[in-house]
């Protein structure tokens, strides 16, 4: 055998052996990575059951009532270190009957009271802040309410009233209203307010509008007297010399008529001077009724109030 022989034997040897070492190398790297996929899902599996068995603990915890229990017991140390509630502070308050305000407080006092394991003072932990304040804005005369903890033993209740805008006249029963037309508190007769009178059904949901009128025309305003909310869908302005004003329907004629004839009042003084009624609500004519003569026929309007 001569040299180019083994050489070409030798070659094909390492050739041999090269292919054996790669098919060692490939399984080699497929054992590898099939050990790491298994134990990856391996976590995967134990992570799942220790977040379901978690989530068992917690339903069962929360069906328990255990954190509640731990959050009154935290509470009620808290009131056996002093932080009880030893009274309350009312501020704000100027129409609203007060009791209504104590009616509200002292019953949480007494709710949290019942959940102390204590017989002392409520702890002022166990006290629900947000609970007054939501009992509190039920009243109509609250438009806002802030309730704090004052430390040792103080609760302080700050109420922002509304502002009375004027009185509603609705199927014989009087009502205090604000300028959105919230109702604040029933009006005894013998004690009527010095506030406009708004007569009708949903007159007090017109209130917005109508003090929106009147702002326009500060000549006229301090002389109104009521204003009735006709057929649900216009104004009757009633004032203090005895005159009546018929205004059109919609926001915008109205206050055009409206504007209109406080110019005219200033420049001719068309109130005071006797007359029945004034009717706008024609666009650009006002129609003038004047008082009935002896025996004349009293005619009356159509439109009646919804």
């Amino acid at each position: 055998m001569n040299a180019q022989a083994v050489r070409r034997g030798n070659g094909g040897g390492a050739r041999g052996r090269s292919r054996k070492a790669s098919s060692r190398s490939a399984g080699t790297a497929t054992a590898r990575a099939l050990p790491v996929s298994a134990r990856g899902a391996g976590r995967l599996a134990r992570w799942a059951v220790g977040l379901f068995v978690l989530a068992m603990v917690a339903v069962a915890l929360v069906a328990l009532d255990i954190p509640a229990k731990i959050g009154r017991a935290l509470g009620s140390a808290t009131g056996e270190v002093g932080f009880g509630v030893g009274g309350y502070q009312i501020v704000g308050l100027d129409h609203m009957d007060r009791k209504l305000v104590d009616g509200v407080v002292t019953e949480e006092l007494r709710r949290a009271g019942e959940l102390s394991s204590g017989t002392g003072k409520p702890p002022q932990a166990l006290v629900d802040l947000d609970r007054i304040r939501d009992e509190l804005l039920q009243f109509g005369w609250v438009k806002d309410a802030r309730v704090s903890r004052r430390l040792p033993d103080t609760l302080v209740v700050d109420i922002v009233e509304r502002t009375p805008a004027a009185v509603w006249q609705n199927r014989q029963q009087l009502s205090l209203i604000d300028a959105e037309g919230v109702v604040l508190d029933r009006v005894p007769l013998d004690r009527m307010p010095d506030l406009p009178l708004v007569i009708g059904p949903a007159a007090n949901r017109q209130a917005l509008g109508l003090g929106q009128l009147m702002e326009a025309v500060p000549t006229l305003k301090p002389q109104l007297a009521s204003a009735s909310w006709v057929g649900g869908r216009r104004w009757d302005l009633n004032f203090q010399s005895g005159e009546t004003v018929a205004l059109p329907e919609g926001e915008d004629a109205a206050s055009t008529a409206l504007r209109r004839f406080a110019k005219m009042d200033r420049s001719t003084g068309l109130l005071g001077r006797g007359m029945v009624r004034f009717d706008l609500r024609k666009p650009g004519q006002m129609t003038v009724r004047l008082p009935r003569a002896a025996g004349e026929t009293v005619v009356t309007d159509t439109e009646t109030p919804s």
